[in-house]
């Protein structure tokens, strides 16, 4: 599974310093190094079904969409199950 920013929202600036085009590649239960744990908290809703075959119906077949929970500057993360 890869996650990817797509877009960060506001300001346009990550707090952290994440930034447009940033991935990460997620193979086990653990927390990718260098992913704000914030960010990863609100994708684990997420990540865990896709890891095990699930979907959501508002979104393409293996994929999802999550921001970060900063209001003032939402990072957009693409989760993208990978072959």
């Amino acid at each position: 599974m890869t996650i990817e920013i797509t877009e960060i929202q506001g300001t346009g600036a990550c707090s952290i310093g994440h930034a447009v085009g940033d991935r990460w590649e997620v193979d086990s239960a653990l927390v990718p190094a260098g992913i704000c744990g914030w960010a990863y908290a609100a994708m684990l809703p997420f990540l865990q079904p896709l890891r095990f075959g699930g979907s959501f119906p508002w979104e393409a077949e293996g994929e999802a969409l999550v921001c970060c929970p900063d209001p003032a500057n939402p990072v957009v993360f693409r989760l993208r199950v990978t072959d």
